[in-house]
């Protein structure tokens, strides 16, 4: 079974670039969703269960990090 991810970035091009970098890096890797924003970042990462996430630090409403914190407290 391939490693799962999530892209959390509020930045549409910034966050295909990520995608596409990936790819290139590690294409065994399976993106099940990106989240523009840290409280959907949350929602999807507890409804999918990635194995890897990757957070803009800075997003609009809940950052990056608040939605890591978030994660680890649930």
């Amino acid at each position: 079974m391939n490693p799962t991810a999530l892209i959390a970035e509020d930045e549409p091009l910034l966050a295909q670039a990520l995608r596409a970098e990936l790819a290139a890096a590690w294409p065994e890797l399976q993106i099940v969703a990106t989240a523009g924003d840290g409280h959907s970042a949350v929602r999807e990462a507890l409804r999918l269960l990635p194995q890897v996430l990757f957070f803009d630090i800075r997003m609009p409403g809940l950052d990056g990090l608040g939605a890591a914190a978030e994660l680890a407290d649930s």
